[in-house]
């Protein structure tokens, strides 16, 4: 975009007292029209033709997204290449994995598969491109969150590992470093400061040796698989680990400090909206599990996995969205005020799901059920500013 054009929406701004996005979006509409364009302005253009004076008026209206920078922390995701599950046979309901060139448990379609495919699952350039990518929609990235997705990360050749996390930090400080210990102290006097690092894997494949593997690179959070609390869904499911390894899992991860986030997904074969029930209030009150933090993923029906066959045979049902969003509104009623519920549904476009949850928006949903009932959700999350 032309940046006299750009000029001339910015000053149009700065003599309006106290510019709005209505106001923005006026103003990129006239200037569109008065010139003929066939495109509007974006906001980053407009952002990229600040002056300094002027970014301290105009930043806060201009910025997209501020949802991702609201706790002055900037999470950014890089994706693994893909690596194949460490069972023999994946999950049943695991979508995904090498012979369909995406990480285990991923579709390809979601936004940091997306990125990472764009980018040959190059760590270096995918979080240079995030940060960049954020800068440009007007946030102030100095402190940096690194999410490290794409499956059982220590289940991946540990030469590999360590490769990952130094390439993430070097695009992170902006100097190529010569070893992971090199890229650490790199970090600790670089503008953007990498303020935690977390990865993902299962409870089987969280023992001692890989969690002090996990300190040694700088993990600060894990995200556990963790799915039931039950070994017969296991057993069915061949999820390939019991109850005891969860347990076994969550301890080891308190014990080395560290920030433990479960992954529930409610609506597996053989259990049902009592037992999932039973699931959640266990781990928030059996000091056994207890997490910091939750991510709930209703399970979904996906083509080439084996629930899609049984789905098909009419042997599994998955939850409706009115289901699901009624038992997330119970477990809502009795979430303790120290955990976090981070998400709730899995990022995967509605057109790959074949049965199951396909809105979006499952917590607005759960969250309104709950508000009908005179309730809240004491979550952190829910009781943020800005939230």
């Amino acid at each position: 975009m032309d940046k006299t054009i750009c000029r001339e929406i910015i000053e149009y701004l700065m003599s309006i007292p106290n510019p709005s996005l209505k106001d923005v979006n006026v103003a990129k509409t006239r200037i569109a029209e008065k010139y003929g364009l066939s495109t509007i302005p974006s906001n980053s253009e407009l952002i990229h033709c600040l002056k300094p004076e002027e970014k301290r008026r105009l930043l806060k209206v201009l910025r997209r997204k501020t949802v991702r920078t609201i706790s002055g922390v900037t999470i950014v995701a890089a994706m693994t290449k893909p690596w194949p599950c460490p069972r023999k046979e994946p999950c049943a309901y695991c979508p995904g994995g090498p012979s369909y060139g995406v990480p285990q448990s991923y579709t390809g379609h979601e936004p940091a598969a997306m990125r990472g495919l764009q980018h040959d699952f190059d760590p270096y350039r995918q979080v240079k491109h995030r940060i960049k990518q954020l800068e440009a929609i007007g946030h102030n990235v100095d402190k940096v969150e690194l999410i490290i997705m794409g499956g059982t990360f220590p289940a991946m050749p540990i030469d590999y590992q360590e490769y990952f996390i130094k390439e993430c930090l070097d695009a992170i400080t902006d100097v190529r470093s010569s070893s992971l210990e090199e890229a650490k102290r790199n970090a600790e006097v670089s503008r953007i400061r990498n303020v935690g690092i977390t990865v993902e894997t299962r409870p089987d494949w969280c023992k001692e040796p890989h969690v002090d593997r996990m300190l040694s690179f700088g993990v600060t959070r894990v995200e556990l698989g963790v799915q039931n609390i039950y070994d017969d869904i296991y057993a069915l499911v061949n999820r390939g680990h019991t109850v005891k390894d969860v347990i076994e899992a969550t301890k080891i991860l308190k014990d080395s400090g560290l920030k433990v986030v479960y992954h529930m997904m409610p609506g597996l074969p053989g259990s049902d909206f009592d037992r999932d029930l039973e699931a959640f209030r266990r781990i928030f009150s059996d000091p056994m599990f207890r997490p910091d933090m939750l991510k709930i993923y209703p399970c979904l029906v996906i083509k080439g996995t084996k629930l899609y066959d049984w789905w098909i045979k009419g042997l599994y049902r998955p939850y409706t969205t009115e289901e699901a969003a009624e038992l997330i509104a119970e477990i809502k009623k009795m979430v303790p005020e120290w955990i976090r519920i981070m998400r709730i549904q899995r990022d995967i476009p509605a057109y790959l799901i074949e049965a199951g949850v396909k809105m979006s928006n499952l917590r607005e949903i759960a969250l309104k059920k709950l508000r009908a009932k005179g309730m809240r959700c004491r979550c952190i999350r829910c009781r943020e500013v800005g939230h």
